[in-house]
């Protein structure tokens, strides 16, 4: 009997620890942690679970038990009784006392989770219908992250990725072990800086920065969302941070900076036509072509076709107008406060020189910084 109760007793526990790793491996729990904050949110949450779960168990337990004991057919019969002061001080005391209990862990991990002071390092993020701007300020490094998955991946026509809307063109690259501050604000609508592995989500509100910070524990790429509802394309705008060692960090950096030394132009300078065309493609290519499509065809009625359009082949100054200002109720952004002069002139001038269009027309950065005046 000894043997068999050993036997069945060893068999329950092989079951619930295969059943903890088929839990683990179905990925039906939180994301497993990379950093401080979130491995306290994890244990918080595993923590307060159970504490629901005993409390279940012993009320609905005592309940369940004197239903049963106390049936009618086993000639118990009701009793008439009213208030007890000494239960209801007992049933008041216990829950007041779970709850200081479960408040005290709650209460440091969510000053921790607050505390952006003494970084290691800043960047700063600016939410944009729907893109992530970051910016190095120590640095003197700033890119656009925009979603990457393939249009034909997005329209059924080809088989979706391993990570399907979950792909951008610039990540966001910290080094490991860093204490990172994020300093977060908006162009338009509210947006949420959010991935769960560091257990970390802010909003991005236009008017006001908002802080955050993670720090990483180990190399390797995390991936995250917008978490507000901020426009018809809030599930294309995607968060990518790539977790580098400091030596990996190092040279990235300094690939960053040659290549933003080899694109910069002078804002003053009066540039020919080839020059502006072949700057305004990389422009194109990193701003326009998600919604325009390379070849300018567009995604109509959605993304109108700038081959052809009337916009990029009429007058030049309503095309200059909603490049800069966008176009309300459409997806169409004020790139006017993303670009700098030099980039909204050159892709100016390479929306009206390219795709077929042949206006001849050029825009110079001194013009663009005349309208801003």
């Amino acid at each position: 009997m000894i043997s068999k109760m050993r036997s069945l007793g060893l068999g329950w526990g092989v079951s619930l620890m295969s059943m903890a790793a088929w839990a683990e491996e179905s990925k039906y729990n939180l994301p497993t942690p990379q950093s401080v904050v979130a491995s306290e949110i994890f244990n918080l949450h595993v923590l307060i679970m159970w504490v629901c779960v005993a409390i279940f168990v012993v009320v609905f337990g005592v309940m369940f038990y004197s239903i049963w004991k106390h049936r009618k057919s086993v000639g118990h019969k009701a009793a008439h009784f009213h208030e007890n002061t000494q239960i209801e001080i007992i049933w008041t005391v216990i829950p007041f006392a779970i709850l200081i209990a479960m408040a005290i862990p709650a209460s440091k991990t969510i000053l921790n989770m607050r505390d952006a002071s003494n970084p290691d390092m800043t960047v700063k993020v600016v939410a944009y219908q729907w893109k992530w701007e970051y910016e190095y300020p120590a640095e003197g490094i700033k890119f656009l992250s925009n979603l990457s998955t393939p249009r034909d991946q997005i329209e059924g026509t080809a088989p979706k990725g391993e990570h399907y809307l979950l792909e951008v063109d610039n990540p966001l690259v910290v080094p490991v072990g860093k204490k990172v501050r994020l300093l977060l604000t908006a162009n338009d609508v509210i947006h949420a800086w959010s991935v769960q592995a560091f257990g970390i989500k802010q909003d991005a509100i236009p008017g006001f920065i908002k802080d955050a910070w993670f720090k990483a524990d180990k190399p390797g790429t995390y991936r995250g969302q917008c978490s507000e509802l901020c426009g018809k394309d809030h599930g294309f705008m995607p968060i990518v941070v790539e977790v580098k060692t400091q030596e990996d960090y190092d040279k990235w950096m300094a690939e960053q900076k040659a290549k933003s030394a080899a694109v910069t132009m002078d804002p003053n300078k009066t540039y020919s036509a080839d020059e502006l065309k072949a700057h305004g493609a990389k422009v194109y290519a990193a701003n326009c072509a998600a919604c325009h499509q390379a070849d300018g065809k567009g995604l109509p009625p959605a993304f109108p076709a700038l081959a052809g359009s009337k916009i990029a082949t009429g007058d030049k100054a309503a095309h200059i107008n909603i490049v800069m200002n966008g176009k309300p109720n459409t997806a169409m952004a004020a790139f006017g406060k993303q670009l700098n002069d030099v980039d909204v002139a050159a892709v100016i001038t390479y929306e009206r020189n390219s795709f077929g269009n042949a206006t001849g027309d050029m825009v110079q950065p001194a013009d663009i910084k005349a309208l801003r005046k």
